[in-house]
């Protein structure tokens, strides 16, 4: 697959509200211009959607992701090993054993250079973790899980900002 072919996650992304969906699209073009050969992983979960970039089709090889909560619409950039990588300007949340994110409010404020940089270490990470080189695989688009359950009608996401005050 390539970066072009979005049907699936175009799918998954219609229960968000249109500027949600246009920040993921906007990260998702980002990632596959600097790894146009990875893999898409998706999971199109009950409380969230995420997608990542892996050199397999293992969640365990994934370098980094997109995740957005199905009630909050908060969209993170994250690293599935992130507590792996050096993150010197202490950009990314997460206290946890693993995972490390960057909320992503605003494309317009996303920190381009210092993320690209985190993907180069996260990518090499990932690599050191494939033992098997037979599993590297090489552009493909991934579909891992699909929720049967109901997803909620879009709401706009200024508006759940505005309830949250």
């Amino acid at each position: 697959m390539s970066k072009e072919q979005t049907s699936d996650l175009s799918k998954f992304l219609q229960p968000f509200p249109e500027e949600v969906q246009q920040t993921a699209l906007w990260l998702r073009a980002f990632v596959w211009d600097l790894y146009p050969t990875a893999n898409e992983l998706i999971y199109d979960n009950y409380n969230a959607l995420a997608f990542g970039w892996s050199l397999t089709e293992k969640l365990g090889h994934t370098f980094c992701s997109v995740a957005i909560g199905r009630t909050s619409y908060n969209v993170h950039f994250g690293f599935y090993w992130g507590s792996e990588i050096a993150d010197p300007e202490k950009k990314l949340i997460g206290e946890g054993n693993q995972y490390r994110y960057l909320l992503v409010p605003d494309v317009k404020k996303f920190p381009k250079a210092y993320i690209k940089n985190l993907i180069k270490k996260a990518y090499s990470n990932s690599l050191s973790k494939v033992k098997d080189k037979k599993q590297l695989q090489q552009g493909e688009t991934i579909v891992k899980s699909i929720s049967s359950a109901k997803r909620t009608k879009k709401k706009s996401a200024k508006k759940i900002a505005k309830k949250k005050k």
